[in-house]
């Protein structure tokens, strides 16, 4: 007898709660509907119009179609006893939830999150632009490590050149003779490579002080107020303006112009004739011009080898700006917007807890 009171009970409950059933199922249903909308609405092109009523057919038909497919399971499901039966709608369920989130899942996802996922987007890419950014700037002053060598090896020349003039320290005679022009003109291209590497500095440090202008201006548009699609078409324009920036900065190394100049250096040097007027002061200028040669050469080995491991660094790939949607960003950066995806999917799904709640009932009745 209790038993039976109880089972009226519950179904007096169950008679009780239809109204309010349907109406949670319709609200849900609505809800999902309205935010299928707004995500849909961005993926769509055309006349506004066309978008409108577009968005508008397709956010009706989902929210007819889960209001139909959660009502029939809430309908017959919990009356189907039998196990075989029961496992055939669990699969059912299964396959509608996994449709219900294809088709408004996801765009729910994109209404909540959208903007928040294209910042996102913008922001990831600023700072890869900044990492292409200094790994091209460190790429050309890479020959700036070079300088010290070079520094030190026309200062040596230039300090001979100078000892040899004033005391004749390489040759036991002095005066400005082959010995001495010979010195003062290997200083000289040395000097005159040093002074291109320098140059090159300078080109470099300007190039890279726009590029932070430009990573700047980018930073100031993903943080600013206002529609995130006007500020990413901003955006592009200054990832493009910092693309040639990053291309031009590549192009300042000096790297292939030392090794043009150190190959130069020990192929292209010619031992002059030595041209003291006493015998014995020929050969020793003739003995101190191959020690130079010597050096010359030993020099340009080293700077060549040096400039080859610049050149045989990996060049700067080009980094390409790449537009997103709404919902193509709230699918690439799921992860930053699990909450998100957690209340889209909610709202689909959440009738599939009532239809758990009205089996058990059943089953208890």
């Amino acid at each position: 007898m209790n038993r039976t009171g109880t089972g009226a009970q519950i179904r007096a409950g169950i008679a009780n709660l239809e109204t309010a059933t349907h109406f949670a199922l319709a609200t849900l249903a609505l809800a999902s509907g309205v935010y299928t909308y707004l995500g849909v609405r961005d993926l769509l092109d055309g006349s506004a119009t066309a978008v409108f009523l577009g968005a508008i057919v397709y956010s009706s038909a989902v929210s007819v179609a889960i209001y139909a497919f959660w009502t029939y399971l809430m309908r017959f499901m919990p009356h189907v006893r039998q196990p075989s039966g029961r496992r055939m709608l669990y699969l059912a369920m299964a396959l509608g939830s996994a449709m219900i989130i294809a088709m408004s899942s996801w765009l729910n996802a994109s209404a909540l999150a959208g903007s928040a996922a294209l910042e996102q987007h913008l922001s990831v890419t600023t700072e890869a632009y900044q990492e292409k950014l200094n790994e091209a700037h460190e790429s050309a002053l890479a020959a700036q490590s070079l300088l010290p060598d070079i520094q030190l090896a026309a200062q040596r020349f230039q300090g001979l050149a100078q000892e040899e003039a004033r005391s004749g320290a390489l040759t036991g005679t002095s005066g400005s003779g082959t010995v001495v022009q010979l010195l003062r003109q290997m200083a000289g291209q040395l000097t005159g490579l040093q002074s291109e590497i320098e140059a090159s500095r300078s080109t470099a440090q300007t190039i890279f002080d726009e590029g932070g202008a430009r990573l700047a201006a980018m930073r100031q548009l993903v943080t600013s107020q206002g529609p995130v699609s006007d500020r990413a078409n901003a955006f592009a324009e200054e990832a493009v303006q910092l693309s040639g920036l990053i291309t031009a900065l590549q192009q300042t190394s000096v790297a292939p112009a030392v090794k043009r100049a150190a190959d130069d250096l020990g192929r292209s040097f010619i031992a002059p004739v030595a041209d003291g007027s006493d015998p014995a002061l020929r050969v020793r200028q003739s003995e101190v011009v191959g020690r130079v040669e010597e050096a010359v050469r030993a020099q340009s080995v080293q700077l060549s080898q040096a400039a080859d491991e610049i050149l045989q660094r990996p060049a700067v790939e080009p980094f390409r700006f790449t537009p997103l949607s709404a919902p193509e960003a709230v699918i690439r950066y799921a992860g930053d917007f699990l909450p998100s995806w957690a209340g889209a999917i909610s709202i689909d799904l959440l009738p599939a807890v009532l239809i758990f709640i009205l089996c058990i009932v059943q089953d208890v009745i």
